[in-house]
């Protein structure tokens, strides 16, 4: 595991999520002001760790498979536990539920194309919509603890965020389903019995 500052900011991300987790069950106001700092210094390591890794020359297989994992966990796990704690009302849950289900379809749509060595990039209307749907979900981790209503702002947010989700899918989707009726790679075939080393079939 390459252990380079861009890896180490991608783990970071996960790890930060127990803390962002026990941080709503601080007193209040220390809770919301908590769990978005949190947040937002994860987020903040999300767009710091591909600028690094390309600006240093630091991309590893590594970083590109931790990477997008780490991002759906935090946001996940973000928008579960805002659930949890009743800070989504019903309304809001919808576009909540989309922009779970396209993480889980782009999950689903990476793994099947990368069977086939295909790469999926981001688009820049993804980043767009990865931006949107970060600041929701911190303005809605602040609730009301601030002056302004920062909850109504973030739960607005999180609706354009679901409606960029849903274009940035379909465009992912339809990318992908140009390989849908490609064989995949084939694993290359075992070694014959007379190519294994001696020692690996027990003779020396």
């Amino acid at each position: 595991m390459p252990t380079n500052l861009p890896n180490l900011l991608t783990l970071s991300r996960i790890a930060v999520i127990p803390l962002l987790v026990g941080a709503f069950y601080l007193p209040k106001p220390w809770a919301e002001w908590t769990a978005c700092f949190l947040f937002a210094m994860a987020s903040i390591t999300d767009w710091l760790d591909g600028h690094l890794a390309r600006r240093w020359q630091q991309a590893s297989a590594f970083g590109r498979f931790l990477d997008p994992i780490a991002d759906k966990l935090l946001v996940s796990i973000a928008l579960m536990m805002l659930v949890a704690d009743g800070r989504l009302p019903m309304p809001t849950l919808f576009p909540a539920l989309v922009i779970l289900s396209r993480e889980i379809l782009v999950s689903g749509l990476r793994e099947f194309l990368a069977g086939l060595r295909v790469g999926l990039p981001v688009s820049r209307l993804a980043k767009w919509k990865t931006g949107i749907q970060m600041a929701a979900i911190g303005l809605l981790l602040i609730d009301d603890a601030g002056p302004v209503p920062l909850a109504a702002i973030g739960q607005g947010l999180l609706w354009i965020a679901a409606l960029l989700t849903l274009v940035t899918g379909y465009d992912y989707l339809r990318a992908g389903l140009r390989y849908m009726d490609v064989d995949p790679v084939p694993a290359p075939a075992p070694a014959a019995d007379d190519d294994v080393p001696e020692k690996i079939r027990g003779v020396g």
